[in-house]
């Protein structure tokens, strides 16, 4: 008796649904037949998971060329650099590097750019900037 009754209550709250609308689908954009919701229902959003596979994927494997290698490191090109060289330095060596080497001369350093002064019209009008 009490299920007859749900379904009973549920049937009459579907044929009310069809009559009875929401004030914004009487009029307006939404009251449109070919007006479509801009959310879509679960069901029609994603048909099928983007990681779902429809197919194995066929990789060869019969020839050794041919085999296919996704390695990394064989093509990292920070990996293929020679190992750095590290000293260590003991206080008898830095004091001997310090002794053979006390002055520097002028070819150690960077030539200087700019070498003449520069000389600047007095009379230009303005002061040359018009």
């Amino acid at each position: 008796m009490a299920k007859s009754a749900a379904t009973a209550t549920s049937s009459l709250m579907q044929n009310l649904r069809r009559y009875i609308k929401k004030p914004w689908e009487i009029t307006g954009p939404c009251a449109h037949p070919e007006y479509l919701e801009s959310v879509p229902k679960a069901t029609e959003y994603r048909i099928r998971c983007p990681a779902t596979i429809d197919q194995e994927a066929i990789v060869p494997t019969s020839d050794p060329e041919t085999v296919y290698n996704i390695v990394y490191h064989g093509r990292d090109q920070r990996r293929n650099r020679p190992p750095i060289r590290r000293y260590l330095l003991k206080k008898e060596d830095v004091v001997q590097m310090m002794n053979e080497k006390k002055t520097f001369e002028e070819t150690d350093f960077p030539r200087v750019y700019l070498t003449t002064t520069v000389e600047e019209d007095e009379n230009a009008r303005g002061g040359g900037y018009e």
